[in-house]
């Protein structure tokens, strides 16, 4: 395999310029990826994890009202300077860690929701000719690792295009995009095609792709063509699939646990489980989590008492 399909990985797109309905009205001015898991907004667990895997370039699809989410990784003098002189070192600490430093952070904007394909390809002219990742702030993965950095290994060792990958059950699978696949190791699965949100009884497989992607730079000449898809959209599935029998093309089986943080019952699981690790709170999290269970046991009426 030509070692052009195993350059290094350095930038990484967010296509952030959705509404957030599901969680109107929550939404209705704030961005739904600056909403809170434990202490940090959505679209910073998906930040740090990408710093981590080594991505240096970090390129938000941004749409209308989005502003807070350029603010957040700023630079903020008055709260630093007021922090350091409270003596707050933690959180002087937690707030300079949420710093993308000069540079490395480009914005550009989606004016229609034409679909996550149309998203990725507005980042075509700051990714260039190079291989990309693309994270979804709806996607959560809690690992010591992240699953940025476990993909960027297989990566490495087979090139091409990459991404993470999980079993549903198979009445889902005209939710998601479904693998169809060649070879299997229990890890690493070759694909061979790919079809987005197909019925239940024309599913290839069960196992589909979250919100994590390492894509060579030639998707963008197939997203340019702007093909329509699934609901009427410019799908990325259909661009991948177009990839394959042309570059390496595989599925990471990822460890770790994935919360879709685009629905309200994954976003509260995703509060619970940070927050039953978090040093300064586990532990009445936790006893938190357990006593309200057991009200629910006496019934569901019990929780308004």
């Amino acid at each position: 395999m030509s070692d052009l399909y195993k350059r290094p990985v350095r930038k990484a797109v967010f296509p952030v310029a959705g509404l957030g309905t599901r969680f109107l009205p929550a939404t209705k001015v704030m961005p739904k990826e600056m909403l809170p898991i434990n202490d940090r907004p959505l679209i910073q667990h998906v930040y740090e994890e990408a710093r981590a895997a080594g991505i240096e370039e970090f390129v938000f699809v941004t749409g209308r009202h989005k502003e807070l989410l350029e603010e957040h990784f700023d630079f903020q003098p008055e709260l630093e300077e007021t922090l350091e002189a409270r003596g707050k070192t933690d959180m002087l600490e937690k707030v300079c860690a949420s710093e993308i430093p000069a540079g490395q952070l480009f914005l550009t904007r989606q004016p229609r929701p034409l679909g996550l394909g149309h998203a990725v390809w507005c980042a075509a002219k700051l990714i260039g000719d190079e291989p990309f990742a693309v994270l979804l702030p709806d996607d959560i993965v809690n690992h010591p690792q992240g699953c940025l950095a476990q993909m960027i290994e297989t990566y490495n060792e087979f090139g091409g295009n990459v991404v993470a990958v999980k079993d549903v059950p198979r009445a889902d699978t005209s939710k998601y995009g479904i693998l169809d696949i060649d070879t299997d190791d229990g890890k690493t699965v070759n694909i061979k095609g790919l079809v987005e949100k197909p019925k239940p009884e024309d599913a290839p497989s069960t196992l589909s792709i979250i919100g994590r992607y390492i894509l060579q730079p030639e998707a963008f000449n197939h997203l340019a063509v702007f093909e329509k898809g699934a609901a009427g959209e410019i799908q990325l599935t259909d661009a991948m699939a177009k990839l394959i029998g042309q570059q390496p093309f595989h599925g990471l089986r990822f460890d770790g646990q994935h919360f879709d943080c685009g629905s309200r019952l994954g976003f509260l699981q995703a509060n619970m489980a940070y927050a039953s690790q978090d040093s300064n709170i586990a532990k009445d999290a936790r006893r938190s989590i357990i006593e309200f269970a057991e009200i629910l046991k006496k019934g569901p009426n019990q929780c308004s008492r």
